[in-house]
């Protein structure tokens, strides 16, 4: 299987194109602080699950889908300061929250699989 063909991959790669799309239009002190945090998260996401996908040992995989699980939730919070701070469309932040809430559970179902026969 190649990391492309993951559906937790996929999905945390547009969650990170999404989040670029909505930063990139904003005003400078708001793209500074507020929206570099929301984006280095979402990216975070794939690239642990890429880091994790890549590593020998399962055990030391798990180590960083955990970490993309930390980063989802981290991409949560500075989602919902964007949404509460009239920095997203409310269109933009329900597609966003429905994308993050889909890969959560995918990514928790994933890391309980992992190591697993078979799998």
């Amino acid at each position: 299987m190649d990391l492309e063909e993951l559906e937790i991959y996929e999905i945390s790669m547009n969650l990170g194109e999404k989040a670029w799309g909505c930063v990139s239009s904003w005003k400078y002190f708001e793209k500074d602080t507020l929206g570099k945090q929301l984006v280095r998260s979402a990216d975070s996401i794939a690239a642990n699950i890429s880091e994790g996908f890549g590593r020998y040992h399962y055990a030391d995989a798990k180590h960083f889908f955990y970490f993309a699980r930390g980063s989802l939730f981290e991409t949560k919070t500075w989602l919902k300061k964007a949404h509460s701070r009239q920095l997203i469309e409310e269109s933009d932040y329900l597609t966003l929250q429905e994308q993050i809430n889909r890969l959560g559970v995918k990514l928790n179902n994933f890391i309980k699989t992992t190591g697993k026969k078979g799998v």
